[in-house]
């Protein structure tokens, strides 16, 4: 008769799921005993930065990822990394080790007291097992919920003592081999409807979402704009975790402002909008005026129900994004509209010391490689590095969606590991990577040959434009002195150095991007001010 923990381990295999991403705790190691050499133990010294691994490799994989943490005060730990997991609909399985189930009512030292609830806000499904033979069933519950649209984290608290249980071998049996699926097409008369008011439209104009990504729907998404002749706005920058759109195709115009009125004015001049893989907006901050401008009107395409439901605006159609996009393209007419006419490239900029940001992504530009993969979490120069590396293939752009920091420097070590045939580049300001900066360890620990170039210019220069919009004067802890993320990241190990000027960063770029020896920091200071050039 098998285990519990037996059995939980063939469920993983049967899903693919082989590497796990952890930070083990005593009521932990039960279930790691004795390690099966089939798997692979990918450990973050904080839990934050083990969600934020695991949620940047199950987004460039594709596929469920098993994320083991230790009882309440990991998870506790943990709980950001979730919330980022969340918006950038990841499909996490999170495990966190409980009490023994002889202690849990007395709550001894190291129970999670009311486990289920402190991760539920920012998870699919939150369960505890209510005896040890349930444990397969709920694991292979938590795969599910996890990979049906829309993908998010479940989360399943397991009691140390359950794993070398005996486990109930028919419904273990069964809950590994089964497979449930959910990529549905919308149904097929309001496909046709969109397609006829594509087809009658005057203007329309298409904004391309993540899950255009996501979802395999970049070809179609591609061939229905040029089909139409639409032009292409990308999702506003604050929500737009992942690109839906080439963005040195003619056809595309930009990234949306994210402020209501600034995205209506924005969009006034088209009579159709038709948003696919995006929510109905990730407006922040507040920026008063109409939903949509008189005339306007919108529809959705999305894979997720509540996401169509608190739109404020629009009609929407629910389904998967990808499958939506290749019918509509069957369905609609090829336009004979002008298409849109191609941005301009880049204007010039100032490249004396310290550097703007514009400088350097602009040096980030010489150096990167056609198949690099941009992690990003430098928030005064995204749209700098958007509009300078014009980011073109799938899977090429990461950004924490929810807006909390401490996604991109781990993100960046999962997305590699998952990649290990594109070179990464997490670009960091040195605010950024305080909230990881234990993925360095990881990183060096596993040889993952990710470049993190950090931005330092010794402030918050996000929150003191945010300051300064919201007329707030004299706000504390703005200011960062002294920090010196190349110093820290020596310390850790890693090869790190700080450089000055564009021709000395671009040449750093180019010798550490295709290095394949282990991780690598550049450092360079740049200048302060909002970069949206």
């Amino acid at each position: 008769m098998p285990t519990v923990r037996e059995a939980a381990f063939d469920l993983f295999r049967a899903h693919g799921m082989t590497t796990m991403f952890g930070n083990p705790g005593s009521t932990e190691l039960p279930m790691l005993a004795d390690f099966p050499d089939d798997f692979s133990y990918v450990l973050g010294l904080q839990e934050l930065v083990v969600v934020g691994m695991a949620d940047g490799y199950a987004q460039a994989r594709g596929r469920p990822t098993h994320v083991n943490l230790h009882t309440a005060p990991g998870v506790g730990n943990a709980v950001g990394g979730i919330f980022n997991a969340q918006a950038n609909k990841s499909p996490l399985v999170i495990t966190a080790g409980q009490q023994v189930r002889a202690q849990v009512t007395i709550e001894a030292n190291l129970t999670n007291r009311d486990a289920t609830y402190g991760p539920q806000p920012y998870v699919k499904w939150s369960h505890e097992p209510p005896r040890a033979q349930d444990v397969p069933g709920a694991i292979a519950r938590a795969i599910h919920h996890a990979t049906l649209p829309p993908k998010g984290p479940a989360f399943v608290s397991i009691p140390m003592d359950d794993w070398h249980a005996e486990a109930d071998e028919d419904r273990a049996r069964n809950a590994a081999g089964r497979t449930v699926s959910g990529r549905a097409t919308p149904a097929e008369a309001l496909l046709a409807e969109l397609a006829a008011r594509l087809d009658g439209a005057r203007n329309p104009v298409l904004v391309a979402g993540p899950d255009i990504d996501a979802s395999g729907g970049w070809d179609a998404a591609v061939a229905l704009a040029e089909k139409q002749r639409l032009a292409v706005w990308a999702t506003p920058a604050p929500g737009g975790g992942r690109i839906g759109f080439p963005e040195r195709h003619p056809q595309f115009v930009g990234v949306l402002p994210p402020g209501i009125g600034a995205v209506a004015e924005t969009l006034r001049e088209h009579d159709l909008v038709l948003v696919a893989g995006s929510s109905v907006f990730p407006y922040y901050p507040y920026i008063p005026g109409p939903l949509l401008a008189e005339g306007t009107s919108l529809v959705a395409l999305t894979n997720d129900p509540a996401e169509a439901a608190r739109a404020p605006m629009g009609d929407a159609i629910v389904g998967d994004v990808g499958l939506a996009l290749a019918r509509l393209l069957e369905l609609v007419g090829a336009s004979e509209r002008s298409a849109p006419e191609p941005r301009p490239e880049p204007g010039d900029f100032d490249d004396s010391e310290p550097l703007t940001g514009t400088a350097a992504m602009a040096a980030l530009a010489d150096a990167w490689p056609e198949h690099g993969i941009a992690v990003l979490e430098a928030p005064s120069s995204t749209l700098s590095l958007r509009n300078r590396l014009r980011l073109s293939r799938p899977g090429s752009y990461y950004f924490g969606a929810s807006g909390g920091l401490g996604f991109g420097i781990s993100a960046a070590v999962g997305v590699q590991l998952a990649q290990p045939g594109r070179p990464v580049v997490c670009v960091l300001g040195e605010g950024s990577a305080q909230y990881g900066i234990t993925a360095f360890w990881s990183a060096l620990a596993y040889k993952v040959p990710v470049t993190f170039l950090i931005l330092r210019n010794q402030e918050y220069q996000i929150l003191k434009w945010f300051a300064q919009f919201e007329q707030v004067n004299g706000a504390p802890g703005l200011d960062l002195p002294g920090l010196d993320v190349a110093a820290v990241a020596a310390g850790y190990g890693l090869p790190a150095q700080e450089v000055k000027g564009r021709e000395e960063l671009t040449e750093a770029l180019r010798t550490a991007i295709p290095a394949d020896d282990g991780p690598r920091v550049i450092q360079v200071p740049v200048a302060t001010g909002m970069w949206f050039d």
